[in-house]
């Protein structure tokens, strides 16, 4: 008995080490190796639900803790990782209750105080806005803006909309301001949202665009306001074009901290090629996550908290899917919890709010794949995971060929799944400064629809470092 204690103990040391060196998919696997000797050990359930805190599989880092706490009801550390947790999946009341304890252990405890305070902050912030939810539609933050009469001063040197209309020399010029690390008027910010609110909300929630033989699309993952990733893809890929067409699939802010730069580069590009720039919603343009992962925060730090209320709305009328040549379905997240979905079912979606908690809607934004078939528990404790059953029942019944999703770091950049009928693609790379991983795009070509992936590595990027406008809750430099 001592010795397979023993020999778990050595297993946890050296997932320690992997976790240490940030391999995190590592340190899990010896985590559940030395579980799997000693199952009743505290200690390596709540280390493991940091290194799935590290991974974003919030789900499996919640279960993990709650079982920590179940084998030592007076592990605190197992407190502080399902608060963490529980943040992640916006469960804020959840999350008060084990900050709660924490403090009443530990009364001297300064970062505990902290964190529950701040959590306190936002579970009142929640029930406040609650309270002032009335029935009748939100009046729009454009109602309460008077653009023409904002001044800009002789002193802005900046790019400026010609005529109150974004052209290629305008992007041109902002794409280098930006790459000095300087702020956008904000007159010229809030005509782009203005704008591009406008074109947003008049496409349908699944859009359907056709290449003809000759034409190619690029299809780009997450960027995640790694700004100048996003300037190297544009270098590797040419600038968009109406002959250069461009679709970005979701998650272009939260984490990287030039998310507002991301954002209104993506946004004027929308502006200038309507009908050949394509943007989806993610789960990550939505106020919960915003809120966490520091685009709300920078947004107010470099802007207004009103500003921050009209990327909300903004956001809302993102399209959530797209069909190339009735063939290829893209979407951030992936499938569904349920069969028997259909094209149909997702044009009819009304997506002009934040995302339920299950449904269709819900999983677009959050859903993954999985090897094996069937469905199971999301590890993000949101939506499901899918298998290749799932995939192939879901085509034949749409007669698509194969789908494109994004949402999970790749090591290359990309990754084929499910018999080349689910391809994910991440361009995210070396994601948060830390994970190594390259970035990738795909080119589709009209005549075959056959995805030709391209990689690339991370640019060195201005000394900001990620998740700098993050709420402190999620700094996972925790205990």
């Amino acid at each position: 008995m001592a010795e397979v204690a023993n020999d778990a103990e050595l297993l946890k040391e050296k997932a320690n080490k992997y976790f240490k060196d940030k391999d995190y998919e590592n340190a899990i696997k010896y985590y559940t190796e030395a579980l799997e000797l000693n199952p009743q050990n505290a200690i390596y359930y709540s280390n493991r639900s940091l290194a799935y805190l590290r991974t974003e599989c919030y789900g499996y880092a919640l279960a993990d803790a709650t079982k920590a706490l179940e084998i030592d009801k007076n592990y605190i550390k197992g407190y502080y990782r399902r608060a963490t947790s529980n943040m992640a999946l916006g469960k804020f009341k959840a999350a008060l209750k084990d900050y709660e304890t924490v403090v009443r252990v530990r009364p001297n405890d300064k970062d505990a105080r902290m964190k529950y305070q701040e959590c306190n902050k936002i579970v009142k912030q929640k029930a406040f806005e609650r309270a002032i939810a009335s029935d009748e539609k939100k009046k729009s933050v454009v109602d309460s803006l008077d653009i023409e009469s904002m001044t800009i001063e002789d002193d802005y040197v900046g790019p400026k909309l010609e005529d109150g209309q974004v052209s290629l020399q305008f992007m041109k010029d902002l794409m280098e301001w930006f790459k000095d690390q300087k702020k956008l008027h904000r007159k010229c910010a809030y005509q782009i949202l203005v704008q591009v609110k406008d074109v947003l909300s008049k496409l349908p929630s699944l859009v359907e665009i056709t290449l003809k033989e000759t034409e190619t699309i690029t299809i780009c993952g997450d960027t995640h306001g790694q700004y100048y990733d996003l300037l190297n893809i544009f270098e590797l890929n040419g600038l968009p074009s109406e002959t250069n067409p461009y679709l970005f699939n979701g998650d272009f802010v939260d984490r990287g901290s030039f998310s507002v730069e991301v954002i209104l580069t993506l946004f004027g590009f929308k502006l200038l090629y309507p009908d050949n720039f394509h943007l989806l919603r993610g789960n990550h343009e939505t106020d919960n996550m915003n809120q966490m992962y520091g685009f709300e925060g920078e947004v107010k730090a470099k802007y207004t908290a009103q500003m921050f209320q009209l990327f909300s709305e903004v956001f809302q009328w993102l399209p959530l899917a797209q069909c190339i040549n009735s063939k290829v379905l893209v979407m951030h997240g992936g499938l569904f919890s349920e069969d028997g979905v259909t094209l149909e079912d997702l044009r009819k979606i009304d997506r002009n709010r934040q995302p339920p908690d299950s449904g269709p809607m819900c999983d677009l934004l959050w859903s993954d794949p999985q090897p094996q078939n069937g469905r199971s528990i999301s590890k993000r404790g949101v939506s499901c995971q899918f298998g290749p059953d799932v995939t192939q029942g879901f085509l034949e019944q749409n007669q698509l060929d194969y789908i494109v999703r994004s949402h999970e770091v790749k090591a290359e950049g990309y990754e084929v799944t499910h018999s080349g009928k689910c391809i994910t693609v991440f361009s995210a790379p070396n994601y948060c400064d830390q994970m190594g991983n390259k970035g990738a795009y795909i080119h589709l070509r009209g005549s075959d629809l056959k995805p030709e992936f391209h990689q690339f590595t991370a640019v060195p990027h201005p000394n900001v470092k990620p998740m700098a406008y993050a709420n402190t809750l999620m700094q996972l430099g925790m205990m």
